[in-house]
This record gives C-alpha cells, structure tokens and sequence, in this order.
C-alpha cells in the first residue's frame, strides 16, 4: 500500500518522544510536512534534530507550547494556522489508588489529556472542513474501556476522547474530513518502562516486562508491550487517503487487548 501524504502538514502533540515521536516520523517519511510539540524548547528543538537525522529527506517543523493551557493553543494556531492532519497525542498517566486522588489532580489531568485535544480540534477542524479535506485523531487507550485499577484517572480522561472524537466526527460529517480514536494498547515506551518498574520492581528489563504483562496486563493476546511504530502504522493509515471510509470510530492497535469483539 502506497501511502503519500505530501502537500500535507500534520501536527502531533506530545511529540518529543515515545508514541508521539514515533507518530510524528511515520507521517514525515510518508511525505507530510510534520510538526513536534513540546513545552521545552530545547526539547522540541533536539528532537527535531534527531528525527531529522534519523529520516533523511522527512520534513519536520517545532513548537513549544504548552497544550493543556488556552495559551498554548494560541501559540499554535500564530504560527501554523493551517494544519491538515492533527494527532491528538498529549496525555500523562501514573499509578495511583483512586480514593487518593484530590481534585486538583482530577484537573490537571483532563486538562492535559482531554481538553488540549478539544482546543486543537476546535482550532483546526472548521478550515479542515471548509477545504473538504483534513484528519483529526484522538490517542486513546485500552484504558478507556478497561479501566486500569491503579489509574482510574487516565482511564477516565481515555473514556472521555471516545466521545469527544465521535461527537466532532458528527460535526464534520459530510464534508471529506474524518475524525477517529486510536485505542493503544500497552506500549514500550520510557514511560511505561518507569511505570513497571514501579509497579513490578527494579528487575532486568526482559523479565520485568514479562511479570508486567502476566500479573497486569493478563488480556493481552500479543502477550507483550507493544512497539511505538506499530502505533504510528495505524495512525499514518487512517491519515491517509486509503481510510477514507472510516470515520466515527475506535479503531484497536492494542494487542487484542480488550476482551470484546465490537469495541
């Protein structure tokens, strides 16, 4: 399959590493004009230069803003005012029992993980369909129908972009633009390394990994985390021409991880 996104300009959030970063080279190398998002500059700036090291003839572009702030949307939207794909990637998660989360931390979590990726659509979706062409996706999880026990919150903010995705596909219907969710399954990122170890102890990373998914992640059928790229393959697909007819959903790359034949 022959997918090219040239003459597009796609903007990932959270994109200076782990799935992001992944998300952001698959749609470069297949010709899409691809801006990272961080709230350090300094970070944005090296990631840049390392995914334009690592992908020769990619074109890759940096803002550093904060998302999860009005603020950081604006600064966005002055200095890319036409966006033609947008990933919705930012989120946090850590472990924690739920009877101990305080309200501030229920904030700042559908902050950062629902509300950067309203005002992006919000933003970007009207031009996309005005132009009858343009791709939103929103980076869910598994977690938002199997809500993980050690981390109700992300669980909760992951339920939330299901709708949030499916009521701005509705907006857009008709008009060329699709709009899904990409549900991941656990993923090897540095993150979820730290998130392991945490939870399973300081052992070698091959046996740390296997507890993890024993003791944890027992419904995986792939029966090991997987990679960012295989994230990135689903999202650079449904970026493209090829998926024109699916719009409205939730679509897995999760391992087989939700035990349910219809999402």
């Amino acid at each position: 399959m022959n997918i090219d996104l040239t003459g597009r300009t796609a903007l990932v959030s959270g994109s200076t590493q782990g799935i992001g970063r992944a998300i952001a080279a698959g749609l470069a190398m297949a010709g899409a004009r691809t801006i990272v998002n961080g709230r350090s500059r300094s970070r944005v700036d090296a990631a840049v230069r390392a995914l334009t090291d690592e992908n020769p003839g990619a074109e890759f572009a940096g803002v550093a803003a904060d998302l999860a702030t009005a603020d950081g949307a604006r600064t966005v939207l002055e200095l890319f005012p036409r966006i033609d794909i947008v990933v919705n990637n930012l989120g946090i998660f850590e472990a924690r029992p739920v009877l101990e989360i305080d309200d501030a931390e229920w904030t700042r979590y559908f902050e950062v993980n629902v509300l950067s990726a309203v005002r992006l659509t919000r933003q970007y979706l009207p031009g996309m369909m005005d132009r009858r062409w343009g791709r939103v996706l929103f980076i869910a999880s598994d977690s938002a129908v199997v809500i993980p026990e050690e981390m109700v919150h992300y669980g909760m903010t992951k339920t939330a972009l299901l709708a949030v995705s499916r009521g701005y596909a509705k907006a857009a219907a008709g008009t060329g633009v699709t709009v899904n969710t990409v549900m991941a399954g656990p993923t090897h990122t540095a993150g979820v390394e730290t998130f392991v170890t945490d939870l399973v102890g300081d052992l070698p990373w091959p046996e740390a990994q296997r507890r993890f998914m024993a003791e944890h992640r027992t419904n995986s059928l792939l029966q090991r985390l997987i990679e960012p790229a295989e994230i990135a393959n689903m999202v650079v697909y449904l970026s493209s021409d090829h998926a024109s007819a699916t719009t409205g959903g939730a679509v897995r790359a999760d391992g087989g991880y939700i035990d349910a034949i219809i999402p």
